[in-house]
């Protein structure tokens, strides 16, 4: 009697394929069964399905985001509330793509523009931990003229000019599709920025800066934005080139390992002649969450890999010119 030979389990490249082809035409692979879709989609996405859950957010429907907001949004969107941990315990409301919502534009425009559309799929972690952080150290942003690079949906940017008292907040990302998004939140949330002039901006690392810009920003900030090892060096020159000329300037980026991709953008941050401080432990309770996530027994976060999920903090400033002492003869 012949034996029964097991199916050969797909692999990590075919179910990506698989994923692709389902977001894209709602129908599924022929090759690839929907259960071995559904189980495996956890372990093959690079996003991330937990979080470090550090500012209260829910989705809000459609019935109550009109009311609230007087706003429409497409039926391939979301609209999510984000409660600051502020006194007074400010809101923000953020448009977004659903989960799982791919458009064949989205590749058009990413070839056009020779760009990533990773700002749309979600809020990812260091995003979240990036606007946490930047509360809870609001002082530093008073009168400031401020800048996010890459910021995807924006809710760092956003974050500061709702509960800080920031001169100014440029939320910039070289995605199009993304600054739409950004500018309808702006649109949104303008009752809450206060004083704070809140804008959004298209901007590529590597095309040439407007002159008007240069050397303008006492604070700049990014998260996950040294993934691309092709734009560390763009990265790093854009950095450079608008911060302001100030002993107080810096940029704060909340960054992973992510193999050696950070350690390689470190690197190019000191070819550009900046210097900077790499902090691991930083805020008492990011700090805790990451050690209760890297427990095998915890299952709060599915799937934590701290390579991918856990930000660093990078603080970059100008170097300081070096001073030649002189002595009497």
């Amino acid at each position: 009697m012949e034996r029964s030979q097991a199916a050969t389990p797909p692999s990590r490249s075919s179910l990506r394929w698989a994923i692709l082809r389902q977001a894209i035409t709602g129908r599924a692979s022929p090759s690839v069964s929907d259960h071995s879709i559904e189980r495996c989609t956890k372990d093959v996405t690079r996003k991330t399905p937990g979080g470090f859950k550090l500012i209260s957010c829910c989705p809000l429907n459609g019935e109550l985001h009109s009311q609230k907001n007087k706003c429409q949004f497409g039926t391939n969107e979301l609209s999510v509330c984000y409660t600051l941990p502020v006194d007074g315990d400010k809101e923000l409301i953020m448009i977004r793509r659903s989960d799982d919502c791919i458009d064949l534009d989205d590749f058009k425009i990413s070839n056009k523009y020779d760009i990533d559309t990773t700002g749309l799929v979600c809020c990812w972690p260091s995003e979240e931990v990036l606007a946490y952080f930047c509360i809870n150290n609001g002082e530093m942003f008073r009168s400031k003229r401020v800048l996010e690079l890459g910021s995807g949906y924006g809710l760092a940017g956003l974050a500061i000019a709702a509960s800080t008292d920031a001169f100014e907040v440029v939320i910039s990302d070289g995605n199009p599709q993304v600054i739409d998004y950004v500018q309808r939140n702006i649109n949104i949330n303008a009752s809450t920025f206060g004083d704070t002039k809140v804008k959004s901006m298209i901007l590529h690392w590597i095309e040439e800066l407007d002159s008007e810009m240069l050397y303008n920003f006492d604070i700049i900030i990014a998260s996950d934005c040294t993934f691309f090892k092709e734009f560390h060096e763009c990265l790093a020159k854009t950095v450079k080139l608008l911060l302001k000329n100030s002993e107080t300037s810096e940029a704060i980026f909340l960054s992973p390992k992510r193999g050696d991709s950070l350690d390689k953008f470190l690197v190019k941050i000191k070819d550009m002649g900046l210097d900077y401080d790499l902090i691991e432990d930083y805020d008492s309770n990011v700090w805790n969450l990451h050690q209760k996530f890297r427990n095998e027994n915890d299952t709060s976060w599915p799937n934590y890999d701290e390579d991918h999920c856990y930000p660093f903090l990078l603080r970059i400033t100008l170097q300081k010119p070096k001073t030649t002492s002189t002595t009497k003869p």
